[in-house]
C-alpha cells in the first residue's frame, strides 16, 4: 500500500514539474505575440525557474528513497541537466538577449516537457502495474 502512496504522489509532483515548465512556454509565446514584455517575461521565468529545479530533484529523491529503480534512472539525466545549468548560471532568462535567445529557450522547455510526458507515462505504467500487484497479492 505504501507503494501505490508514493506512486500517486511522485505522479503529482511530475505534474507539478509539467504544470511549471508548460508556463514557462506560456510565457514564452506570450512574449512572441507581444502580451508581456521582455522584463516581464524574465522576471517570471527566473522566479520559476528554480522551483522546477527543486521540484524535479525531490521527485529523483523519492523515487531514489521508494527503490524505483527504473524511474530513478531514467530521472537522472533531466536532473543532471538541470544541475549543469544551475552550476553555469545558464539557467537564468536575461531581458537584454531574451529575443536573440527566444527559439532555442522554447525548444530546450518543449523538449523539457515532451521528456515529462514520457516520465508520466511511464509513472503511470509502473502505478497501474503497482496497484494490480498490491490487488493480486490480496487475494
Amino acid at each position: 500500500m505504501l507503494d501505490i502512496i508514493l506512486w500517486i504522489l511522485s505522479f503529482f509532483i511530475l505534474l507539478a514539474v509539467m504544470a511549471l515548465v508548460l508556463y514557462q512556454i506560456m510565457c514564452f509565446l506570450d512574449l512572441e505575440i507581444d502580451y508581456i514584455n521582455p522584463y516581464e517575461l524574465t522576471t517570471k521565468i527566473n522566479n520559476i525557474t528554480l522551483p522546477e529545479f527543486i521540484t524535479q530533484g525531490a521527485l529523483c529523491f523519492l523515487h531514489l528513497v521508494a527503490r524505483h529503480w527504473m524511474m530513478f534512472f531514467l530521472c537522472l539525466p533531466y536532473l543532471y541537466y538541470n544541475v549543469n545549468l544551475y552550476i553555469h548560471r545558464r539557467h537564468l532568462v536575461y531581458a537584454t538577449e531574451v529575443f536573440s535567445e527566444l527559439s532555442r529557450e522554447k525548444k530546450q522547455r518543449i523538449f523539457k516537457l515532451v521528456y515529462l510526458a514520457v516520465l508520466l507515462f511511464f509513472s503511470l505504467f509502473w502505478m497501474i502495474w503497482s496497484i494490480v500487484d498490491d490487488y493480486e497479492d490480496d487475494d
